[in-house]
């Protein structure tokens, strides 16, 4: 056999030696013409072909599903099957490796990841992918746990327990905090007291050795389950602005949860080794948009740290969409007056109100203000100065002009319902647009329950029209990519990119958001909103798990193409380049697209989208 064999190509780059060593014995190579049918409905397959040069179609019908190129191999499926389901034709010459059935059968029989990654579907093959990174993400945000961490024993004290016997407990134990049991009249939790609340005390000149240390503890700690993922601590750090978490046992049935210790903010970040606490704590002290702007230059850097470190790419959306919410909450704390804060509730769209932007996307925000709030005469000018503001950070202002600069998109909660009524009422091609983008509304600053109050208008409008629906519905399939899809894989067009978003994500994101709006779920997160659907019985089990995994597969690949879109000092976009995927991430985007091509068929039978005009 040619030493040739891609054994550094999935599925074949999980094998052990002695498993390549039965490839070697027992592969044989094959010539097959152009236009030569390898295999057809009903043949019984012999043997997996694995290609060396030219293009292999799959048919089902007339329509062309699949095309498989140099490094792919055809059809694991039908070979374990004991049937071929579809037809496979050469597109040009085929040069092909060939290795037998019973080989294939020995080798997923003693190579369990190797059977995941060749014939499983597309939740196995990455679960088989998460299991061969297992040494590579050991200490990666994904698989370490909070008990991975040094926890910090819990010291606890009576809430009487003067300040001065507390301090000395400090220096014995060296410590930074103390738990403090609570007074019948306080409720059951701990608080908890830290050597800033000594520096406090002191400043404040009081008598520390008459001063409980009841009066001065926290009584809200955050608390984390020890089983949790770090990356699940770091969140809650990040969210609630606290430098350390109490750790506890995970609840049992009937056995109520126990501190187990302290999770130190400086512990974690040492494990961790990354900044986002770091620019998180720089965008709380930032004093002026220089200084934001320096934070926000950080993120890409820490999303590519974190991406090649292993970390789940809907890990690394959950935090962007923290530090983003934050970087724009500090953002309009600088440029509007406190009033003008506290009478209104900013509100991002989009990727970023639904928590799924990783790298910087254009500008999706609003301005709600309250009903009985007069706005300041110059709201136009600081709109406009917040929207240059995250223009110098990084963040484009939107082509559609969705963002709170536009008088469109700022507004009273009186003004935002009745734009809310307008929308389905005369739906059109604009109005309902702009429905969908409001869908994805996440408040980052001010007043969250304005938010809410314009939610409950929509929820009062909406109707049963199916016609409405439909119409919303109708943009999944705006965008048909197969076709092109595979002839670029063949080498017959001028492009060899692919745009992700219109061949994948939008027709998730946006067909789970009609079923959504039909079904009243007012979850903002696409993975949110398929729980939910689920869970009323709307959307299959089955169709849910795949395209939250399609989804994911689909952000992986617009994450990596971005990042060295940014490598090459290129603007990151939706783009990726087909000549660059790995024979793995290749066969990855073939599941997902026939995923969202199934996607796509249930929702127009769902919505009765052939019958629009």
């Amino acid at each position: 056999m040619p030493s040739a064999f891609p054994f550094d190509v999935s599925p074949f780059d999980c094998l052990t030696p002695a498993e390549q060593r039965l490839v070697r014995d027992g592969v044989d190579i094959v010539y097959l013409p152009a236009g030569k049918v390898v295999l057809d409905r009903n043949d019984e397959p012999s043997h997996l072909h694995v290609i060396i040069k030219g293009f292999v179609q799959q048919f089902e019908g007339d329509e062309v599903t699949t095309v498989f190129g140099p490094q792919d191999c055809f059809d694991a499926r039908s070979l374990m099957a004991g049937a071929v389901s579809s037809r496979f034709v050469t597109a040009e010459e085929v040069i092909a490796y060939l290795l037998p059935r019973a080989l294939i059968g020995t080798l997923i029989s003693a190579n369990a990841t190797f059977g995941a990654l060749l014939f499983s579907d597309l939740s196995n093959k990455l679960n088989a992918l998460a299991q061969r990174r297992s040494h590579h993400q050991l200490y990666s945000l994904t698989l370490a746990r909070v008990e991975d961490v040094f926890i910090r024993p819990a010291h606890v004290v009576d809430g009487w327990t003067d300040i001065v016997t507390v301090a000395r407990l400090f220096a014995e134990h060296r410590t930074a905090n103390v738990l403090v049991r609570p007074a019948p009249d306080q409720g059951p939790d701990l608080g908890i007291f830290t050597t800033s609340d000594l520096q406090r005390a002191i400043l404040d000149g009081r008598a520390l050795d008459a001063l409980p240390v009841g009066a001065l503890a926290s009584f809200d700690p955050v608390s984390v389950s020890s089983r949790a993922h770090l990356f699940d601590a770091l969140l809650l750090m990040v969210r609630h602005n606290v430098h350390r978490l109490l750790v506890i046992t995970s609840a049992e049935e009937h056995q109520p949860a126990t501190v187990l210790g302290v999770l130190e903010q400086l512990d974690l970040l040492s494990f961790l080794s990354n900044h986002s606490y770091l620019i998180t704590l720089q965008i709380s002290n930032a004093a002026s948009i220089a200084e934001l702007g320096a934070a926000a230059r950080q993120l890409p850097r820490l999303i590519a740290v974190l991406h090649s470190g292993g970390t789940r790419v809907e890990h690394i959306a959950s935090l962007v969409g923290e530090l983003n919410a934050k970087l724009l909450e500090r953002t309009w704390q600088l440029v509007a007056p406190a009033d003008l804060v506290a009478a209104s509730c900013l509100i991002v769209m989009g990727s970023e109100g639904r928590g799924e932007q990783l790298l910087r996307t254009d500008q999706d925000n609003g301005l709600i203000l309250r009903d009985d709030y007069v706005p300041p005469a110059d709201l136009a000018a600081i709109c406009d100065r917040f929207s240059l503001a995250l223009a110098a950070f990084g963040y484009p202002e939107c082509p559609g002009g969705i963002m709170l600069s536009r008088e469109d998109w700022r507004g009273s909660v009186s003004t935002f319902r009745l734009r809310a009524r307008g929308w389905l009422h005369h739906p059109d091609g604009q109005t309902l647009l702009a429905l969908a983008i409001f869908m994805d509304a996440r408040a980052v600053c001010g007043d969250a329950a304005l938010l809410e109050q314009v939610r409950d208008g929509v929820r009062a409008a909406l109707t049963d029209d199916a016609g409405l629906m439909a119409r919303f519905a109708a943009p999944v399939l705006s965008f048909t990519e197969p076709a092109q899809w595979w002839s670029r894989l063949l080498g017959r067009e001028s492009s060899d990119a692919l745009d992700l978003k219109k061949a994948g994500t939008f027709p998730v994101v946006h067909g789970i958001r009609a079923l959504a709006l039909q079904a009243r779920v007012m979850e903002t997160g696409t993975l949110a909103r398929i729980d939910r659907l689920v869970e009323q019985g709307v959307l299959p089990e089955r169709l849910a798990a795949d395209l939250k995994e399609s989804l994911h597969v689909l952000m992986g690949l617009r994450l990596s193409a971005g990042l060295a879109d940014l490598e090459l000092g290129r603007t990151a976009g939706n783009q990726v380049n087909l000549t660059q995927l790995t024979t793995l991430e290749r066969d990855l985007l073939k599941d997902t697209l026939a995923i969202v091509r199934h996607f796509r068929d249930w929702l127009t039978q769902h919505f009765r989208l052939d019958a629009l005009a």
